[in-house]
């Protein structure tokens, strides 16, 4: 099958999956929360030890959250030399090269977009979410004693990211068994820090909130929750805190544009609609045509927000008409090149047979 392009099929005992089996898989585990089965997560590192070489670690230590886990590991002094790069780079390393070689560049391609390529941003994202959380608080920390954000900053370089790693671990699913270790572990639990004598591993979040895109998301409380506290807020995928989230159910026109973030502004906006604050704030209308009605709101040092009302022609089963708000640039002066642009087409292009 090299170069052919097609899906590639792994076979476990009887049971046969293709690459979209497995990319279902691997999105549940790294959308997965709860509890660990914690030892099948450390019978999975001393796989892991073993397919590198090396004897199993002296002990495994738990910790409930990222940020509980770099705190261990800096408290750990006789955890030996850091073995993420025989554990975890190097067997990686050398299975894409293996299974690239194996499928060609062409089949390699298509078996990487059908499963890691489809989980990769929104794990990484979340990664990087995450580091930045980390560092966040221990930068904010003033006790004498405490573990300093640069100090932070080098022990995360040790850590395996467990279920975050589900895109790369998607794509070598099924092809050996040089990362079985590493997957059992990704399976039951979030980022491990693996050292010679020692290893630290983190419990999954107890909650886990996205959006259709894979970015954070909630308005009413934390997107990710660990069981100890450290929690991150987001609303799609932009940093908020929970203050902001609180503010939110009682906005006004008012409070709307009195923010000063334009980041922040745009989330009031869309947590509290644009039809209720143009209604609200007495917006009026800058132009109508047959395609619907153009509104823009002015935000002072932000980009105006442009929208098309249109209503649909096609009745509700009760006989109303429903109404639809499309955002469109900023530099649009008519509804119907709003309504044009949608479509990707110009205004004097735009010549629909049945409007809907």
């Amino acid at each position: 099958m090299a170069g052919t392009g097609m899906a590639t099929t792994h076979t476990r005992g009887d049971a046969t999956m293709n690459d979209g089996d497995v990319y279902e898989k691997w999105r549940a585990v790294a959308a997965a929360t709860g509890p660990a089965d914690r030892a099948a997560a450390e019978d999975g590192i001393r796989r892991a030890y073993g397919a590198a070489g090396l004897p199993a670690p002296e002990r495994v230590l738990w910790a409930d959250s990222p940020l509980a886990g770099v705190e261990l590991v800096a408290g750990l002094a006789d955890r030996g030399r850091p073995v993420r790069e025989e554990v975890r780079t190097l067997p990686w390393a050398e299975e894409r090269r293996r299974l690239h070689d194996a499928l060609g560049p062409a089949g390699w391609t298509a078996h990487w977009q059908a499963t890691g390529a489809r989980l990769w941003e929104p794990t990484r994202a979340l990664t990087e979410r995450i580091r930045a959380g980390i560092l966040d608080v221990l930068g904010n920390r003033e006790e004498p004693g405490a573990l300093t954000e640069p100090a932070g900053r080098e022990l995360l370089r040790d850590a395996v990211l467990g279920q975050q790693d589900a895109a790369w671990l998607a794509a070598f699913d099924g092809h050996g068994d040089r990362l079985a270790g590493l997957a059992a572990v990704a399976q039951q639990a979030g980022w491990w820090w693996p050292y010679e004598k020692a290893v630290v591993v983190c419990e999954r979040p107890v909650a886990l909130h996205r959006d259709e895109a894979g970015r954070l998301d909630r308005g009413d409380g934390p997107a990710l929750a660990h069981r100890d506290g450290f929690a991150l807020h987001a609303w799609r995928g932009m940093p908020v805190t929970p203050e902001f989230l609180a503010g939110l159910t009682d906005l006004t026109p008012e409070r709307i544009r009195e923010e000063e973030n334009a980041e922040l502004r745009r989330v009031m906006l869309e947590f509290h609609g644009y039809e209720r604050y143009l209604e609200e704030s007495g917006a009026r209308p800058e132009g109508r045509d047959e395609t619907g009605v153009l509104w823009r709101i002015e935000l002072g040092d932000d980009e105006d927000v442009v929208m098309v009302e249109v209503v649909n022609s096609t009745p509700e089963p009760d006989g109303s008409h429903r109404t639809y708000w499309l955002r469109v640039p900023p530099r649009t002066r008519t509804a119907r090149e709003g309504v044009a642009w949608t479509f990707g087409l110009g205004a004097e292009a735009y010549e629909p047979l049945v409007q809907t």
